[in-house]
């Protein structure tokens, strides 16, 4: 196509800068893959989304407590001063207060409040400043720090002008996205940037339920809670997280998707917490050979490793090395979207799940369980066939142990003659691994152990609460 023929006609060399802008019109202008033409250009359509939804948008003050060991003084244990002065009488430990400043988004006329969970999740006093000025007290409704969503709510006597969610699935990588928040307390700051990547996991934690979209709109300290959005002004991220060396924004930033955020919101608004669904099985990543060999083309799926004896998935029909590729007709490309899939799906549900067996597509009906009510029962199991309660390491432990974040469970409770206990194992010890396969979550430790036949022997990397040292040890399960 010439350029007369394209609508445009050129006399003399473009400049750099002109070529660039004439470009993104042609592209802002073009029609969409599904043929219709956009009709918005760059140059109106941030502005229109800023006037729209800042006035969705609030400034959360919150207040906290923290509790701090005091420092010994330096003479404490001198017998010296002990025997002139005395044992100082400073108390071990005390609390301060802490304050703390993030964003967060009205979702409805009721003043209820959209944000993360770090900004107001163990708040003590929440504060809410709107956009016209006016300040507010809020309340925590509920919060889930697997997703590092929490809601809170406000009684205001005025109208409220709340934000419109959009589908997040549907946004595309390199598409217009705006940030609006309060970084480092600069009120109703607008950010401009695009879609660097979609469903990115394990970015802050291996074991929570979070599928990040990844965006180099300007992020900093402040912007937390505060909304991601397409140039329609629809919400289609929760600002959440920064990686950066500086402390300050080094261009990828990423937040929570609004279809997540959406299903979250809900569930702690009438429920006041999320139930969490469960399927039974433990999963991995589809490699590359597995896919030739049960005739697929596409490295796509979830291979199921093992499946809890009498859980949803065994009740389905599900069995070990079946290949997982949809579920309810939504494609699973790997092991971290069946797994959120899974907890996003509503407890009880009869859901279709289909799977590759022996190179054949088959299409289940599983009907999903209740994950924290089948930790119960694992963990019971888990007692009677490992002689032992466990809960997952805490980050300062993973930190003194050089263990990643979400890595290992620890030991809270022995029993000195069951399999753990004539092991070696005592209370505080860890473990990270069983036959090499590493505990990446609670859950995923309890499901594993059940999967295990009447005296299985098993290789467990385990790790000494005293020295530190880690170490592989034989163990028989009951």
């Amino acid at each position: 196509m010439s350029q007369q023929q394209a609508g445009f006609h050129f006399r003399a060399p473009l400049s750099c800068a002109t070529f660039l802008a004439v470009s993104l019109l042609i592209i802002l202008f073009a029609p969409s893959s599904g043929g219709a033409a956009r009709s918005y250009d760059l140059s109106t359509a941030i502005v229109q989304v800023a006037k729209r939804a800042i006035p969705s948008v609030v400034h959360i003050e919150v207040t906290g407590t923290q509790q701090i060991t005091n420092q010994m003084s330096p003479f404490e244990n001198d017998p010296f001063f002990r025997y002139f002065f005395g044992t100082p009488k400073a108390p071990r430990k005390f609390r301060r207060e802490v304050r703390g400043l993030g964003t967060g988004m009205i979702i409805d006329a009721q003043g209820h409040i959209l944000t993360n969970y770090h900004v107001a999740g163990g708040a003590s006093k929440i504060e809410v400043l709107l956009a016209n000025g006016r300040k507010y007290p809020a309340k925590l409704v509920g919060s889930d720090p697997k997703t590092d969503l929490a809601v809170i709510k406000i009684s205001a006597q005025e109208p409220l002008q709340y934000v419109a969610f959009g589908d997040s699935d549907k946004m595309e990588v390199g598409e217009w996205v705006v940030a609006i928040g309060h970084p480092r307390g600069l009120d109703q700051t607008v950010t401009q940037g695009i879609i660097s990547a979609k469903h990115r996991m394990g970015i802050t934690d291996p074991s929570s339920y979070q599928d990040f979209i990844q965006t180099d709109a300007a992020i900093n300290p402040g912007n937390s809670g505060g909304p991601l959005l397409n140039l329609q002004g629809e919400v289609i991220g929760v600002n959440a997280v920064i990686i950066s060396e500086s402390g300050g924004y080094e261009g990828i930033g990423f937040a929570i998707p609004s279809n997540i955020a959406v299903h979250i919101t809900k569930t702690l608004i009438t429920r006041g917490k999320v139930e969490r669904g469960w399927l039974g099985v433990t999963i991995q990543d589809l490699a590359r050979d597995r896919a030739r060999s049960a005739g697929m083309e596409a490295i796509k799926g979830a291979v199921i490793d093992s499946v809890v004896k009498g859980g949803p998935a065994d009740k389905g029909g599900m069995k070990k090395g079946d290949i997982v590729t949809a579920l309810d007709n939504k494609p699973i490309p790997d092991a971290g979207t069946l797994r959120n899939q899974i907890a996003n799906t509503t407890v009880g549900a009869a859901s279709k799940v289909t799977i590759v067996r022996n190179g054949k597509k088959l299409d289940l009906t599983v009907r999903i369980g209740n994950l924290k009510e089948e930790i119960k029962a694992l963990a019971s199991s888990v007692k009677q066939r490992l002689g032992a309660e466990v809960r997952p390491v805490t980050p300062k432990e993973a930190d003194r142990y050089g263990l990643t974040a979400g890595q290992g469970v620890t030991v809270t409770w022995i029993d000195p003659s069951g399999p753990l206990g004539q092991a070696g194992f005592e209370v505080g010890d860890m473990i990270a691994e069983i036959n090499g396969q590493g505990v990446s979550s609670l859950e995923g430790f309890l499901e594993l152990i059940n999967t295990l036949q009447p005296r299985q022997q098993i290789t467990v990397l385990a790790v000494d609460r005293k020295s530190g040292n880690s170490g592989q040890i034989q163990v028989t399960v009951r």
